[in-house]
């Protein structure tokens, strides 16, 4: 049974972007043409200018919907959306302003309305749709516009499935039925049923509208069963494979001697992807080099004073393809602990316990002994991590990547292979995610998601998202 939520909520999308550009642009013409009395460089009157942009509306929404807008995968994920929206207004403005020179007909009275309009039209679709949100969300929670799940398997992924959709105010899902599943190990409250068909039979008045299956059974009319009463029913269908870890990162469904096979990169980060990174690297961080270089001299100055040892702390990290390379940072703990790891360096001073209680708090202490006076600001300011930009220069790191990590460290981390396919970063998604809050572990699981979901959008996300954490000391080490 097909649920026509979704495209109701795509329909009051696009409704709602062409009225709050309407609404935008009317404004705009409102503010300079009626209420400012400056001299305007054509007369355009406000019917023809309000019909042409009408008549150009549909081009404008097409342009929307070519960068996603009206995807769930965009729409749910506001950073992306936001993005997204700017770059679309901006390039609405364009096919506009394109048209106008075409088609050599003046649609603006004035340059400032264009300004107007675009920036109008960025903020009021912004805030439409954070309000049409939050009206589903409500919606969600009187039961409304909800997808109904049946979920069969019995796999650790099946309860992590379950527990993910349970808030259904947030998730717009609700499980209905789980089938194979052992009731001592599900902590939920929807029926168990001992096979498909059983699961039909009960679910008369809950037709579910999605069916999520978590493995795959040994016997192949089984599975043709479940997926023929999908199809026939219109049910949307979906399958979690027993090694989810097989089919993270780039997928291409390819023909390979005439036979349809699934290629799985170990990243994502191939081909014109890494050039274009590796030209993102070059111009941003060479820019960044330029900008830092003087902060860099003051801070060399005052580690003359403070350090009991060199300027830069100078250590071997690993890179792509497993290549050592030298991380340069400004000194921030004491000489003698040089080349040593944190448990060692712990060892030395007699205080072993504090190895564990670093790796158990996210490789951070509130007071490193390690860590001189003059550390401790560089370290809560991020400044300490100016000189690996010379490292993106050089070509040794990128700008966003997994975190460039000692030989010792990385090799009790059992996918550090996978891991080493791309290049260390400066920043990266751990860091972002909540630099001194998550394990060691944890840390490692992102950078592995970063390496197989790389996308050079999410890596602007990163640099944003890393600027506003250090201009707002978030989560500093």
């Amino acid at each position: 049974m097909k649920n026509n939520a979704s495209l109701f909520y795509n329909v009051c999308l696009v409704a709602g972007d062409a009225f709050a550009i309407t609404l935008a642009f009317t404004i705009a013409y409102i503010l300079r043409v009626t209420l400012s009395h400056t001299p305007i460089s054509a007369e355009v009157a406000s019917h023809t200018y309000i019909t042409i942009l009408i008549s150009l509306l549909p081009f404008w929404i097409l342009i929307f919907a070519l960068l996603g807008l009206y995807n769930a995968r965009v729409y749910d994920k506001r950073f992306s959306e936001l993005g997204r929206l700017l770059v679309a207004t901006f390039i609405g403005m364009l096919f506009v302003i394109s048209y106008s020179y075409i088609a050599n007909k003046t649609i603006f009275p004035a340059r400032l309305v264009t300004v107007y309009g675009f920036l109008l039209a960025f903020s009021f679709v912004f805030i439409f749709r954070t309000l049409v949100r939050g009206l589903r969300r409500q919606l969600f929670s009187f039961g409304i516009g909800i997808n109904n799940a049946l979920i069969i398997g019995d796999t650790p992924l099946t309860q992590e499935l379950i527990s993910s959709l349970n808030n259904t105010s947030i998730s717009g899902y609700r499980v209905v039925g789980v089938v194979g599943g052992q009731r001592h190990r599900l902590s939920t409250d929807c029926p168990v049923f001992h096979d498909f068909a059983e699961a039909i039979e009960h679910l008369k008045r809950q037709q579910p509208h999605t069916i999520v299956q978590t493995e795959l059974y040994a016997s192949p009319d089984r599975n043709d069963e479940i997926l023929t009463y999908a199809q026939e029913h219109h049910i949307a269908y979906r399958f979690v494979p027993g090694n989810s870890e097989l089919f993270v990162g780039n997928i291409e469904v390819d023909l390979f001697q005439s036979v349809p096979v699934i290629a799985v990169h170990q990243t994502a980060l191939i081909g014109w992807g890494r050039v274009v990174k590796r030209l993102t690297d070059l111009s941003l961080g060479g820019f960044m080099l330029l900008i830092a270089l003087p902060f860099m001299a003051l801070i060399a100055l005052a580690e003359l004073f403070s350090a009991d040892g060199s300027i830069f702390f100078r250590q071997a990290r690993l890179t792509r393809f497993n290549h050592k390379f030298t991380a340069y940072k400004f000194r921030t703990q004491y000489a003698k602990y040089d080349g040593t790891t944190p448990e060692e360096a712990f060892a030395m001073m007699g205080q072993p316990e504090l190895g564990q209680r670093y790796r158990d708090n996210g490789d951070y202490l509130p007071k490193d002994p390690r860590v001189t006076p003059f550390g401790r600001f560089l370290r809560r300011t991020s400044l300490d991590e100016l000189p690996q930009l010379i490292n993106v220069v050089r070509g040794d790191i990128s700008l966003v990547g997994p975190r460039a990590l000692i030989p010792q460290e990385l090799e009790i981390y059992a996918k550090r292979h996978a891991i080493l396919s791309v290049k260390s970063g400066l920043t990266g998604l751990a860091q972002v995610s909540g630099r001194r809050e998550i394990s060691f572990d944890e840390r490692r699981k992102l950078d592995l998601f970063y390496v197989q979901n790389w996308s050079f959008w999410n890596d602007l996300v990163i640099l944003a998202k890393t600027v506003w954490i250090v201009l707002f000391h978030k989560g500093a080490m």
